[in-house]
């Protein structure tokens, strides 16, 4: 006969699962000895071995009573349900994977490949990596609002990136938010750039779409530095109501 620890170690378990085996019902208690002291059986040690390897296999418990008491037909049919089960878990953990995976690919994850082009191309032209970050979660954005458009803009966001005074734009942006300080005259300078650039851009027929589309990018810019609000103050100074149309040109 065998003490509870014993028992245990036979069938490979802890005595803390002997014992919820117990509470749930699962394995008989046997009454205590003279001593004190619960004794199992043989019978016990089979059965415990049985519940530990449905349990290993993946069976809930909540299944694993009424699968040891059925006859070899039910047993089966509940075996190919579990299977089934099992492998669809599978599946899903498998997508999950690729999932994490992608996480490694950084931007990929979410925008398509011709965005990340852009997003590489201004890390290789030194851009901030904190605007580069601002630029991927805009994109993210408009991907949500107009999957269907974003990939024909790209063209025209590339063409601009040959344009010195975008990047100087670019060069200005990414010296007010790496310094994190307030420095006026860089932020008038870039107004001064995003004006122009915005006059064209008018004069070449550009027109926004979407009342919308510029909310939610003023938003997510606001959210992202307080800076932006003085410039927008700045393009309302020089006619313009938001300064957001020039990313889309």
């Amino acid at each position: 006969m065998l003490t509870i620890s014993q028992l245990a170690a036979c069938a490979g378990v802890t005595v803390r699962a002997v014992r919820h085996y117990h509470q749930i019902g699962l394995l008989p208690e046997p009454g205590r000895d003279a001593s004190g002291y619960r004794r199992y059986g043989a019978t016990a040690v089979v059965l415990l071995t049985k519940i530990r390897t449905l349990a290993d296999a993946g069976v809930p418990l909540s299944r694993i009573g009424a699968m040891l008491e059925a006859d070899a037909d039910a047993f089966a049919e509940a075996i190919d349900r579990i299977d089934g089960q099992l492998r669809a878990e599978v599946d899903r953990l498998e997508t999950s994977r690729k999932q994490i995976a992608q996480l490694a690919a950084g931007d990929s994850l979410v925008l398509p490949p011709e965005v990340v082009a852009y997003l590489d191309r201004l890390r290789e032209l030194g851009v901030s990596e904190r605007i580069v970050a601002g630029e991927r979660d805009g994109w993210i954005l408009m991907t949500a609002l107009r999957p269907d458009e974003v990939v024909a803009w790209m063209p025209s966001k590339f063409a601009a990136l040959d344009d010195p005074r975008i990047l100087r734009l670019y060069e200005v942006l990414s010296k007010v938010i790496d310094d994190d300080a307030w420095d006026e005259a860089l932020l008038v300078e870039a107004a001064d750039i995003m004006a122009v650039l915005n006059e064209e851009a008018f004069a070449a027929g550009f027109r926004e779409t979407s009342g919308m589309d510029t909310d939610l990018l003023d938003a997510l810019a606001d959210e992202a530095d307080p800076r932006s609000q003085r410039m927008r103050d700045l393009m309302r100074e020089r006619g313009w109501v938001t300064w957001t149309r020039v990313e889309r040109l």
